[in-house]
């Protein structure tokens, strides 16, 4: 089964703009995870304009379910992973500006500085997850690296689910083969929400995770949080449905 992991990087936000401690971003990962989250995802970035540092360590304790850390491999990444050792690190290539995620590694460019950044990782027994875009050889160049897992930038095939479903999935279904093939674990996330989250997973068959933040937390708004974490489970169970 498909396990969601929830980013809760805008609880931080809407905390950040006021100050204080309202909303409390270690109960809301908490509260995710009694409402069925499988894991919990948090970007520290170097500005801390959402998730702190202090919350990464705080969450640290409290997290029971899969904790991934999301972030450019700097120093100071490097530092948090090596200091929480999360079960997950998945590495992305945003600048420090960067508003979000809009890329996935060239990991052909890159591939001595990630090479030599997941050894750091995975011998602090951490497993290591790189952001790429849905291209088959930047999926067999991952392998090579070392990584475990990639993690399919998924926004392309949100902008393109409601104008032509079946082309915004074709190079996600060619990238999740090969990636499969070399046997590297499928993870997804970027733009996923209750109405592309189901025919994603339905045509991703060894999809591992899927890590969804600003999508949940708006439908959250409407919904509730408990509700909506519901709702997009169910859409995820509904793919197991579809292929046994």
């Amino acid at each position: 089964m498909t396990r969601l992991s929830v980013n809760i990087n805008k609880i931080a936000t809407l905390r950040n703009a006021r100050g204080g401690n309202n909303p409390d971003v270690i109960k809301a990962a908490q509260d995710c995870e009694r409402f069925g989250a499988q894991g919990i995802t948090v970007h520290p970035r170097q500005d801390e304009r959402h998730i702190r540092y202090s919350d990464v360590l705080a969450l640290k304790s409290v997290v029971k379910t899969e904790f991934n850390i999301e972030g450019y491999p700097d120093e100071r990444y490097l530092h948090i992973i090596e200091q929480v050792r999360p079960a997950q690190a998945t590495l992305v290539p945003d600048p420090p500006q960067a508003i979000t995620s809009n890329a996935g590694w060239d990991t052909i460019k890159h591939r001595s500085f990630l090479k030599e950044v997941v050894f750091k990782i995975r011998s602090n027994g951490v497993r290591v997850s790189i952001f790429v875009d849905p291209i088959p050889k930047m999926v067999e160049a991952a392998k090579e690296i070392g990584a475990d897992r990639i993690e399919l930038y998924t926004e392309p095939y949100a902008h393109e689910f409601s104008l032509n479903r079946d082309i915004a999935i074709k190079p996600y279904i060619e990238s999740a083969k090969v990636a499969h093939q070399a046997g590297l674990g499928i993870n997804a996330g970027h733009d996923l929400s209750l109405e592309n989250l189901n025919f994603f997973a339905q045509h991703i068959e060894h999809l591992d995770e899927v890590s969804i933040g600003h999508a949940l937390i708006c439908d959250a708004l409407y919904y509730g949080l408990e509700n909506t974490i519901q709702l997009y489970l169910r859409e995820l169970n509904r793919v197991t449905q579809y292929f046994t």
